[in-house]
């Protein structure tokens, strides 16, 4: 899970790691009072999951209230990337003597946490990690003791890292480290941190991605799901555990493992339909679990029809019609529902909807085709 600039910097002051001062708005009118209670001039920055914000005029720097909230209606009526802008960060404007680009996160050809750094900020993470990886400078950190101080001290040397700053940087490695450790994240980065002309040492901006499969350990980060990037049948499905996409078709899709999924969505496609979503029950099946699924698929106004495509291993086609059933009872679509069952304990599955206002299908293929047919309107 990637998280915005706004919650990454929330986590940055929890750890003691510096930022500017600023706050997050959705509504352009109450960027003029933040930009007043900040003091200007601010930077209006588009809080959105990708990069190159700045070129696409999502990040601007404003001089007067007035023309912050002006600036702030024009960022949140933007698309960056096709993504809409739903929010935007306010923060102090810096003058910047000097950037620097850190980071932690994991070398899997190792199996090793590293902390790397580079004499030069505002870089993108992608180049960072592919082009720039070899003029990074790294320490590779033992995770049974952590991040060391003689550590830190290299990297600085080797970058010429003023002296006067190096307390600082030490307790913003340290922040970084038990971030990177206490929630479980996959890359915890600054780009840039920056040395101000008025001598701070601040993280001007943060990129942090968790491990979405350690979110029971980690509660609290739930709290980062209310967010109107994410959409209710989002917010719903990650409480139970299954990997949701909304997509633009009207055809409604229900399958267990991410292969099969896009198998799945690639034949629809290649018939002529458009998948609705991608919707992977993953192998932690139980009755909760579809009945949620099919709450999901039969409240999008888009579906017109449901195909349910489950192969039996892991999980049994059994327990995935137990909660076909239950979803049945609790909401009474009035949608055409196609199901399909292979492998392990597929007649059971079969025998127990056969009572029920469903299309049980013995053919993948056949099943799409009519899928296909009812979304079209021509049956």
């Amino acid at each position: 899970m990637k998280l915005l600039e706004y919650q990454s910097k929330k986590l940055f002051r929890q750890y003691g790691i510096p930022v500017p001062t600023g706050q997050v708005t959705s509504i352009a009118r109450d960027a003029k009072h933040i930009s007043e209670e900040i003091g200007l001039p601010v930077v209006v920055k588009a809080q959105v999951l990708v990069e190159g914000r700045g070129a696409a005029g999502g990040i601007r720097l404003v001089r007067t209230p007035e023309e912050a909230e002006v600036q702030a209606a024009e960022i949140l009526s933007l698309r960056i990337h096709g993504l809409p802008v739903r929010k935007v960060q306010i923060d102090e404007a810096i003058s910047i003597e000097k950037e620097y680009f850190i980071v932690i996160t994991f070398d899997r050809s190792k199996k090793q946490p590293l902390l790397m750094m580079y004499d030069s900020g505002t870089i993108y993470i992608e180049t960072a990690a592919n082009a720039l990886f070899d003029h990074l400078e790294r320490v590779y950190i033992d995770p049974l003791i952590g991040l060391q101080r003689y550590q830190i001290r290299q990297l600085a040397y080797r970058l010429d890292f003023p002296n006067k700053f190096l307390r600082s940087l030490g307790e913003i490695c340290f922040g970084m480290w038990r971030l990177f450790s206490d929630l479980d994240a996959r890359m915890v980065a600054i780009n840039p941190l920056a040395i101000t002309n008025d001598q701070r040492l601040l993280a001007l901006d943060g990129k942090i991605t968790l491990d979405s499969n350690a979110d029971f350990r980690h509660t609290s980060q739930l709290d980062f799901l209310d967010d109107p990037l994410l959409n209710a049948a989002e917010i719903e499905a990650h409480k139970h555990g299954l990997e949701y996409i909304k997509l633009p078709g009207n055809i409604s899709c229900m399958v267990n493992g991410a292969g099969l999924t896009m198998a799945t969505l690639d034949m629809i496609a290649d018939e002529g339909g458009s998948p609705a979503n991608f919707l992977d029950l993953g192998s932690g099946v139980n009755n909760e679990s579809v009945n949620a699924a099919m709450k999901i698929l039969l409240t999008d106004p888009d579906t017109k029809v449901v195909i349910i495509n489950i192969f039996g291993g892991i999980i049994r086609c059994g327990d995935v019609a137990a909660g076909v059933q239950r979803a049945m009872q609790n909401y009474n679509p009035q949608i055409p529902i196609l199901i399909h069952f292979d492998g392990s304990d597929a007649e059971t599955g079969y025998a127990m909807l056969r009572e029920s206002r469903v299309m049980l299908m013995s053919s993948l293929s056949e099943a799409i085709k009519r899928a296909v047919e009812i979304a079209s309107g021509n049956v």
